[in-house]
């Protein structure tokens, strides 16, 4: 559990700087121009990223409510115990893959930029 732990950590530590690197479009002046009508594919994977982060989110809030249903609902039964500690788990991977999604993206945003 603490190696499992100690990865998430340290993926969260490493898609951290890909978000502080992150312009907000408009703030720098970013060479990407946003034309109305026209699709820019920074935007679709941005928006794409922002779906699959909501999602996701969602979906590890639902499996932290199971985790405490069978927490409570245990009684001691290690089988059961065992079950709420891997849905907890899960949700926290869940979360991870839902920041590395928008981290990804932004950290193409960022390369796209400093390439043009």
């Amino acid at each position: 559990m603490k190696k499992i732990l100690s990865g998430l950590i340290l993926a969260s530590l490493l898609v951290m700087p890909a978000m502080a690197l992150a312009d907000p479009i408009g703030a720098g002046g970013s060479p990407i121009e946003e034309v109305p009508g026209e699709l820019n594919i920074m935007n679709l994977l941005n928006t794409i990223a922002n779906w699959l982060l909501t999602i996701l989110l969602i979906v590890a809030a639902i499996f932290i409510i199971i985790a405490g249903f069978l927490f409570v609902t245990a009684m001691g039964d290690p089988e059961k115990v065992k079950s709420a500690r891997n849905f907890i788990l899960w949700a926290l991977i869940g979360v991870a893959v839902a920041l590395a999604s928008k981290g990804l993206v932004l950290l193409i945003r960022e390369i796209v930029k400093s390439s043009s």
